[in-house]
């Protein structure tokens, strides 16, 4: 009875290490598709301003496609940040604390406010997005662009892609808690 106790809780295990995986791997595509947009938006950004200081010329829509393709650059790139740990901690003494204390931190600061922030700002955006929608609603600017349920849909669809990434987070916590995880800043070897 007990070996078999053990294989179920080694499997459960496995389980929650390649769910950490699998939801890290769209972190990192997240990521990717950020690093694009920011290459599509210099070229944006080159073309407007050769065709505006060269031959006078001035287009709404590619300056509206400007903060389009910055402001879904930022919204992917934040699961991305989160999943690498690149995201604003106030470090109070969160870098002094132990490798399981701070697993133990991220776990319960992602529950308790990663976590509902982001789905409640996900779920009020679902409604955003519906009424831009169903109103049709475009830009105000003669020239602009049209669809503008386009770009305010990447505001539900960002916070729950980050709400995902905070489950990565947690599930890697509690691997790091379980010890699947080691320290990778602890050092080992000769000189350590």
């Amino acid at each position: 009875y007990g070996s078999q106790m053990a294989a179920v809780f080694y499997h459960g295990f496995i389980m929650l290490l390649k769910l950490e995986n699998i939801i890290n791997s769209f972190s990192d595509l997240l990521g990717k598709i950020a690093g694009l947009l920011l290459i599509l938006l210099l070229f944006n950004i080159f073309f407007d301003v050769i065709m505006r200081y060269l031959f006078n010329d001035v287009s709404i829509g590619m300056q509206e496609m400007e903060w389009h393709l910055y402001s879904t650059m930022f919204l992917l790139g934040v699961s991305y940040s989160l999943r690498h740990n690149g995201h604003v901690r106030v470090d109070l003494f969160y870098e002094r604390a132990s490798y399981k204390t701070r697993a133990w931190i991220d776990l319960f600061g992602t529950l308790i406010f990663l976590l509902p922030f982001t789905l409640l700002v996900g779920y009020y955006g679902v409604d955003f997005v519906i009424d831009s929608y169903e109103m049709n609603e475009q830009s105000g600017d003669p020239g602009g662009l049209p669809y503008r349920w386009l770009i305010k849909s990447m505001i539900p669809f960002a916070f729950f892609s980050i709400a995902l990434s905070g489950i990565g987070m947690v599930l890697h916590s509690i691997n790091r808690i379980r010890g699947i995880h080691t320290d990778p800043e602890a050092h080992t070897g000769l000189f350590s």
